[in-house]
């Protein structure tokens, strides 16, 4: 009788997977499988159809062009620098409004509000703030003495890095603040009653406690971070088109595909940039496993 019940929930498992696999497949492996297929021919973008398979030709003319280097040094600037200053900032953020203040509830629907706005709305608002000649920024500076004209923000070479890196803290620092929120409220809080009344002091207890159990939540937001950062598209392009200052791996990909029309050499460019988010989510996952294998091994 109980083969004949765990026969019937396997079947009944597999019924409801079956849905979800016909839904990757056609949205995730089918693309990827084309788009792998196409890196291997000249074909166009005006007629896929006529083509000729190049082996790895298309491969080696990405790698060994110099824009595609500079759009891998964009990316990982970018991505570092960016993920740094929104763990830091998401974690501070957790830890304030975990506590007891007035307003906890509204200020937590707060903060959500700039990563609920579409990164193409964010990126628009941004330019027209940071307009050298309507800019409420640069009125803002202007007014305060600190400029006596507007900056060109986004038209300056050296500064239009800092202004997407800005502008992505600013719209997806609250996705590390709801992350690292959930890992904290998972924390016994007799924990640190007990550690209080021990007299422990609190960057201690912050530090030997709060931050160690915290590590598998970080961790996690990291990761997801990183991997969306490594693919970042809309926020620089919609800023700065296809300023080689910004250019990340997906615009390069974007410009040989649509840009130059060569779908051969864009799918290799955008399995290149598969391949570099996967190695990204290897590395990660590998050192989140090793974290948790040390902390076992400690206990």
């Amino acid at each position: 009788m109980s083969a004949r019940l765990a026969r019937r929930d396997h079947l009944a498992a597999w019924l409801f997977l079956i849905p979800v696999i016909i839904v990757m497949l056609l949205v995730a492996v089918w693309p990827l499988a084309r788009t792998f297929f196409f890196s291997f021919t000249d074909a166009y973008l005006d007629d896929p159809s006529i083509y000729s398979m190049v082996g790895i030709d298309n491969f080696l003319d990405v790698i060994n062009d110099r824009s595609w280097w500079v759009a891998v040094r964009n990316t990982i600037v970018f991505t570092v620098i960016s993920v740094a200053i929104e763990t830091v900032l998401g974690l501070a953020i957790a830890l304030l409004i975990n506590e007891a203040i007035p307003g906890r509830g509204l200020v937590r629907a707060a903060i959500l509000v700039p990563w609920a706005i579409p990164v193409v709305v964010s990126a628009k608002i941004w330019e027209w703030m940071l307009n050298d000649q309507f800019g409420v920024l640069n009125k803002i500076l202007i007014g305060l003495g600190f400029i006596d004209h507007g900056i060109a923000w986004t038209a300056s070479s050296s500064l239009i890095m800092g202004v997407i890196i800005f502008a992505d803290v600013w719209m997806t620092t609250p996705f590390m603040v709801l992350l690292i929120l959930a890992g904290l409220q998972l924390i016994s809080p007799e924990i640190f009653e007990a550690a209080e009344v021990d007299g422990i002091p609190a960057w201690k207890r912050f530090w030997s406690i709060t931050l160690p159990m915290l590590r598998p939540a970080i961790g996690v937001a990291v990761l997801f971070r990183v991997l969306d950062a490594l693919r970042m598209f809309d926020l620089a392009y919609v800023m700065a088109a296809s300023n080689e200052n910004v250019m990340t791996v997906s615009i390069y990909a974007r410009d040989r595909l649509i840009s130059f029309q060569e779908l051969g050499v864009g799918s290799a460019a955008s399995t290149w940039v598969f391949l570099l988010v996967a190695l990204a989510a290897i590395i990660i996952i590998g050192a989140l496993r090793l974290d948790r294998a040390s902390g076992e091994l400690t206990k």
